[in-house]
């Protein structure tokens, strides 16, 4: 089960299927709460509190049946976390995809906070103009390059609702470490990450994942994501794990 980042969508995992589902594995990605195609109030930001995206993923995992696989990018790993967190039975693992440990480097929060100040007085439409004005949208704080083409990206943004983008953003730049808890829980750990990185610096992935006893790859080539950078390696890394917990491993 394959959870996106801040501005992202189920569409970031588009190139893992394929290479999962040759390896055997059912992947299944989804929209959060309020982003893409999933529903959410516009303006309510306590409906995305992450205790609120936690238990969304708990349900998501039971309509799955249970014993599940985890996965989360960036933001998606923070809510992966909080909902190992509130009750791990329905996970046989987690992995973190480029999702450090607590909140987000100084210059991603000033990107955050320019999308804040710009969603305080523009609809998300006037906002993605002005985004597209200004530069490539990962660099002005609006959505990472992703799967598809501007309408594409358009198109997500423009069905992501604003409420969802103030309140993830809020908890990005403010969330606490927490590994000290994960550690505790029992589930084996998987840090996975591009080779650069300017979210989380690869350094602090590289001691989270020494904290956490955690599997560790760092895909050579990619960046912030990898799934999207260097979607083969990635999914090889996921399905490697994954084979390696089996009975007997491979």
């Amino acid at each position: 089960m394959l959870l996106p980042g801040f501005t992202g969508s189920k569409e970031d995992f588009t190139l893992l299927h394929g290479p999962l589902a040759a390896r055997g594995y059912r992947s299944v990605a989804v929209d959060g709460r309020g982003q893409h195609e999933s529903d959410g109030p516009a303006d309510d930001e306590s409906a995305y509190a992450q205790a609120e995206l936690a238990r969304d993923v708990l349900a998501q995992a039971e309509a799955l049946g249970g014993s599940v696989h985890l996965v989360g990018h960036s933001l998606g790993g923070q809510i992966a976390r909080a909902a190992v967190l509130l009750d791990p039975s329905p996970f046989r693992s987690l992995t973190l995809v480029s999702s450090g440990p607590g909140r987000i480097s100084v210059s991603q929060e000033q990107r955050v906070r320019l999308l804040r100040d710009a969603l305080a007085v523009m609809s998300m439409a006037e906002c993605w103009e002005a985004i597209l004005a200004m530069g490539p949208p990962e660099e002005v704080g609006g959505p990472a390059r992703g799967i598809g083409g501007p309408e594409q990206l358009r198109r997500r943004w423009l069905g992501t609702r604003p409420a969802q983008l103030l309140a993830t953003g809020r908890q990005l730049c403010a969330e606490p470490d927490r590994v000290a808890e994960l550690a505790a829980v029992p589930l084996p750990f998987h840090v996975l990450s591009g080779a650069h990185d300017d979210t989380w610096p690869v350094a602090d992935l590289d001691e989270m994942a020494v904290r956490l006893k955690a599997h560790r790859t760092v895909v050579e080539g990619a960046g912030h994501s990898p799934n999207v950078d260097a979607p083969a390696p990635t999914a090889r890394a996921l399905a490697d794990f994954w084979d390696g917990l089996r009975p007997g491993g491979r």
